[in-house]
């Protein structure tokens, strides 16, 4: 039996996108406070992740890539896992969201949202696995979702569409993947300190409105997520197949 804790990453190396800023730093920051290499990419830089995991003697490398475009995102990972070793895991961090009344939100803004939030998402996985089956090996995917996975939401057609999506294709991959020694789970992040509600935490009257249906009476830090991806990757969750776990200060059981 190892000595390492069930929720030690040390040893592993694992792939976050959209790893520069909100979510998506605090789970890079998460895994290595756990002990766990990674792998981050964006678009931006990632100077002020890979400084606080620095801090902490963590192994941070960056990888630039625009997630936009979907032709680019196997490949983008073919490359890293050629050129500098195996994945153990995958999380699905990088989204984008454009706010319109339904009936005024563009084509351009559908397909956006759709290609990073989902088809993107989709297609890493699917290389990440390729990989993994055939080097005979094991492998974690985390993929994030939102409350809006489970819920309509107002004025975020494109958004809650592709949070939906992401759900279901996590359910799939489960199913097809769990007896090869692929665990795919989710996250579904109530309403987070991120660039992406930046909107609403400036809106005093939805602030207000959101904040007074949340039990735990705060908006949530990037670290709520990261450290429950950590428990996602790690050898605690062997058993978890296929499960979203909300993190979301009880905003689903309201």
């Amino acid at each position: 039996m190892s000595d390492l804790s069930a929720f030690s990453l040390a040893g592993k190396r694992i792939l976050v996108t959209g790893a520069n800023t909100g979510i998506g730093q605090g789970i890079a920051i998460s895994i290595a406070r756990a002990g766990g290499a990674v792998v981050g990419v964006g678009r931006s830089s990632m100077d002020d992740t890979a400084g606080r995991i620095a801090a902490l003697g963590g192994q941070f490398e960056a990888v630039k890539a625009d997630l936009a475009d979907t032709a680019d995102a196997g490949p983008m990972l073919d490359r890293v896992w050629e050129e500098d070793g195996p994945l153990d895991g995958l999380v699905n961090n990088a989204g984008i969201i454009r706010r319109a009344d339904a009936v005024d939100l563009s084509e351009s803004d559908w397909d956006d949202v759709m290609d990073v939030n989902l088809k993107t998402a989709f297609l890493l996985c699917q290389s990440f696995a390729r990989r993994v089956l055939a080097n005979g090996r094991r492998g974690r995917i985390v993929n994030i979702g939102s409350v809006l996975s489970f819920q309509g939401g107002i004025r975020v057609a494109s958004y809650t569409a592709s949070k939906h999506g992401v759900l279901g294709i996590t359910r799939l991959l489960a199913c097809e993947w769990a007896s090869k020694g692929i665990n795919v789970n989710a996250i579904a992040p109530g309403y987070i300190e991120t660039n992406n509600t930046q909107a609403l935490r400036a809106d005093a009257d939805r602030s207000a409105a959101i904040l007074g249906r949340i039990p735990a009476g705060r908006w949530g830090e990037p670290g709520d997520i990261g450290d429950a991806a950590v428990f996602l990757l790690a050898p605690a969750s062997n058993y978890m197949h296929g499960a979203v776990v909300p993190v979301d200060g009880g905003w689903l059981a309201r």
